[in-house]
């Protein structure tokens, strides 16, 4: 597949609804609730992709932070952002990240078959391309943002405004 596909699926097109529409027209209230039967929140799968976008970003750009010992450290522990200042920071939060990871996708192969240096000790001796992590940010996204739908619509949130499969 070429990058223009992945630039397609990063937005969600041909594939699903994309992420930002997923979290369109939610409020701080809507986004913390948990209905029986779910693990997280809408407001915890979108943090949880922030972090995961953010980390993959970083390593990108040369840096090593440091990889959660536990799975759990990648998830907010509460339900609920703070306010509706924190709820909204995390959606502009989104989208600048998913604006970050297109321009990667959009550079030339120079950039794209760069290699990053391994996550973790358990894949020492391996190492990615930029363009294999920027494949990994899609599927990772595309994963949660399944999960955002069903809890939508669970919650009777579904479809957002701008639309999205209801079958």
């Amino acid at each position: 597949m070429n990058n223009r596909t992945l630039i397609e699926l990063l937005h969600g097109k041909g594939a699903h609804v994309g992420p930002e529409e997923c979290v369109e027209g939610l409020t701080a209230e809507s986004a913390s609730s948990r209905p029986a039967g779910f693990s997280h929140s809408i407001w915890q799968q979108l943090s949880h992709m922030n972090y995961w976008m953010e980390y993959e970003l970083a390593r990108i750009s040369g840096n090593r932070p440091p990889y959660p010992v536990h799975a759990a450290e990648s998830w907010p522990a509460e339900p609920a952002p703070g306010d509706e200042k924190e709820w909204n920071l995390a959606v502009s939060g989104l989208r600048d990240f998913l604006g970050r990871v297109q321009l990667l996708a959009e550079a030339g192969p120079d950039t794209l078959q760069r290699e990053v240096d391994a996550a973790h000790s358990s894949e020492a001796g391996r190492s990615s391309s930029v363009q294999a992590v920027l494949w990994q940010i899609v599927a990772h996204n595309s994963y949660h943002t399944g999960q955002i739908v069903q809890l939508r619509r669970a919650l009777s949130l579904w479809p957002p405004r701008a639309g999205g499969d209801t079958w």
